[in-house]
């Protein structure tokens, strides 16, 4: 017994016994440690809210439009929607469909305060909305989408009862095509929509414009889009403009000018107070 103990002192003692066993212990650690950290990264966390169904933009999330999965951890990112309280009554955002056994991110559901309206969203500095009425026939069959650029024609009949056609601006980017119950045409795969207007941005010497063209009945004028474009600006050549001097300076040759309108009302209001 006695000749164990000396023998096994003699052993602890030993450098390269020392170095070996503190090898071996470094190894069961980081062994260990490895192995705690694959189980823990795919060990699955249950009741992670997916999606029921395909949802599509600017939709109202309910409770029967969400399904549960237990998804491993190393799948989860920190954007990733883990409670329901989180989705339920929620909408999905407007640029967003959200395909069947997805799971929910932020960004994606929104509060229905917090939903905008893409039109407005892709304005761009110094631009105003205008509403341009279409139907199935001027967008060539539903053919014309958000981002194409377009320009406007217009058709009317001069003072001698000549027929004017030409173009009106060019280069104009649409920003929405809307249905009759202000509806986006494109937002729902699942449904089919008809174009009533499309929505793009002027500045307000265009939209004065185009506004006056529009009540222009007596000289039969119409307004009418015709597509030379898709999806980019590098598509396009120039900037948003008029391209007729002619049709711009027959339509305010017979519509009365901002300036005198400003003048006439100044007058009226001066000479009232005159009185």
């Amino acid at each position: 017994m006695n000749n164990f103990i000396i023998s096994f002192k003699r052993f602890i003692r030993n450098k390269n016994t020392v170095t070996i066993l503190g090898v071996m212990l470094v190894i069961l650690i980081l062994f260990l440690g490895y192995r705690y950290q694959i189980n823990k990264a795919v060990s699955p966390i249950s009741n992670i809210p997916v999606a029921a169904e395909t949802i599509q933009p600017r939709t109202q999330i309910t409770d029967d439009m969400i399904d549960y999965i237990s998804v491993a951890p190393i799948v989860l990112q920190s954007n990733v929607i883990r409670l329901k309280a989180s989705i339920v009554g929620k909408y999905s955002n407007y640029n967003t469909v959200i395909p069947e056994g997805s799971l929910f991110y932020k960004g994606v559901v929104v509060d229905e305060e917090d939903l905008p309206d893409s039109a407005f969203v892709d304005l761009e500095e110094g631009q105003i909305p205008y509403n341009f009425p279409v139907t199935m026939d001027s967008t060539y069959g539903n053919s014309i989408y958000p981002s194409n650029y377009i320009d406007i024609y217009m058709k009317a009949l001069n003072e001698d009862g000549t027929l004017m056609v030409g173009k009106l601006i060019e280069n104009v980017k649409v920003l929405a095509v809307k249905d009759s119950q202000g509806r986006h045409v494109f937002e729902d795969s699942s449904s089919s929509r008809t174009p009533a207007t499309i929505i793009f941005g002027v500045t307000d010497e265009l939209n004065i414009l185009l506004r006056k063209a529009s009540y222009m009945s007596s000289f039969s004028v119409v307004l009418f889009p015709v597509p030379h474009g898709v999806n980019g600006t590098t598509d396009v050549e120039g900037a948003l403009e008029v391209s007729s001097q002619t049709l711009k300076d027959f339509i305010n040759a017979n519509t009365v000018p901002n300036d005198e309108l400003t003048t006439n009302t100044n007058t009226d209001t001066d000479t009232t107070e005159g009185e």
